[in-house]
């Protein structure tokens, strides 16, 4: 019997019944409906895992029944895809504003991007995102800030901090990756390969045993992609059941998406134990955080799951913590020294910093903002 049951709404018969053939021979039980109002009836009376609606619909237009479904009970939770001939950026905004959780024009890649994104939000459950290790991301709203160093330098002290803790540090930043540099990984093994591998071979105990061992920095790495070229090559349908599979493995994972935000990506901040927050305090960076923080509240993050690190990578000048603060509308909960030129002598060496460095007032800052938002983690765990 299959296990998810797909409601496919859509005026074009012929379109329908290609997405329901595709679908079928994937296992899915397929319903379908040829109207909006069909659609409505039947998204509450058959239940419907997921709902893949034509939203250009000629009786009811597809923000309406999106946000019908929303307002009940029965569905609220239900994820809605807009599969539609309409690529203007008006209505894709509208529909996403609405309550689908994605919006795919209907072309050539539109199958294999329906097949990306729904085995993407099947994977991604409440329950899920609950189960195993605690997951943080790191990100910033601009490049420079120092993120990919944050991340690997805050694993390391995690790691430090507890010992018998096992902790996997994931490169998305795209399209390059940025950690392997900073760590002197060289090998084959990334993120790319690993979405090129077959299911049945991503298991938790592959990722136990094959990840590669940073071993002075005290954490295993799924790299990133090598180059521009590889990252086209990215099976991003993969990312969330190999997010899944480390968490099963690891107690800690660190995921570095950088400025990466995306389709991608979204869905892993979204679902994160807690976001690291990196900021600089030069003026440009602050205001593209604000932008980036208010789209991030938008998309149903809580402020509480934010921790925002103030790292002074361009220097001792710009805003202080208290203005950056009022301009971001949001707490710093760590503020990093300048760390004139220490900072990049250790990644040129690829050593951490509180190793490198030991004395350093850093290194404390590292160690107490690493025990800081691991406590977070756990706290926000637990309820």
């Amino acid at each position: 019997m299959p296990e998810k049951k797909i409601l496919i709404v859509d005026a074009d018969v012929a379109s329908r019944n290609f997405i329901a053939r595709t679908l079928a021979d994937q296992k899915y039980e397929v319903i379908q409906a040829g109207s909006g109002k069909e659609g409505l009836i039947s998204a509450w009376r058959d239940h419907p895992d997921l709902a893949i609606i034509d939203p250009t619909l000629a009786d009811l237009k597809g923000e309406e029944i999106a946000h019908k479904l929303k307002q009940d009970l029965r569905t609220s939770a239900m994820p809605l895809i807009a599969l539609s001939s309409d690529p203007g950026m008006v209505r894709i905004k509208s529909c996403l504003d609405a309550g689908f959780s994605e919006y795919i024009t209907k072309s050539g890649q539109a199958v294999t991007l329906l097949n990306e994104t729904i085995t993407r939000l099947f994977g991604i459950t409440e329950a899920v995102t609950k189960q195993g290790g605690l997951l943080m991301v790191f990100l910033s709203a601009k490049g420079g800030t120092g993120t990919s160093s944050m991340c690997a330098n805050l694993a390391m002290s995690i790691s430090q901090n507890q010992p018998e803790a096992r902790v996997a540090v994931v490169d998305m930043v795209l399209p390059i990756g940025s950690i392997a540099p900073i760590v002197g990984y060289e090998g084959p093994q990334n993120i790319v390969t690993i979405t090129d591998m077959h299911p049945g071979e991503t298991t938790p105990e592959f990722f136990r045993t094959e990840l590669p061992d940073m071993h002075i920095w005290g954490f295993n790495l799924l790299a990133g992609s090598p180059d521009p070229e590889s990252s086209n090559r990215l099976k991003v349908g993969r990312i969330w059941d190999i997010v899944k599979a480390l968490k099963e493995s690891y107690d800690y994972v660190l995921i570095d998406i950088g400025r990466s935000l995306s389709k991608i990506t979204l869905p892993l901040i979204q679902h994160a134990d807690v976001i690291a927050l990196i900021i600089s305090t030069d003026i440009s960076t602050v205001s593209l955080t604000r932008t980036l923080w208010k789209y991030l509240k938008g998309k149903g993050v809580g402020a509480s799951s934010v921790y925002a690190i103030l790292n002074r990578a361009v220097g001792l000048e710009g805003l202080s913590k208290v203005d950056a603060e009022k301009m971001i509308e949001i707490p710093i909960n760590a503020t990093m020294p300048y760390l004139s030129s220490n900072f990049a002598f250790a990644n040129s060496h690829h050593q951490p910093f509180i190793l490198k460095f030991p004395m350093d007032t850093a290194t404390i800052v590292f160690q107490d903002t690493a025990r800081e938002m691991t406590a977070l983690a756990r706290k926000l765990r637990a309820e």
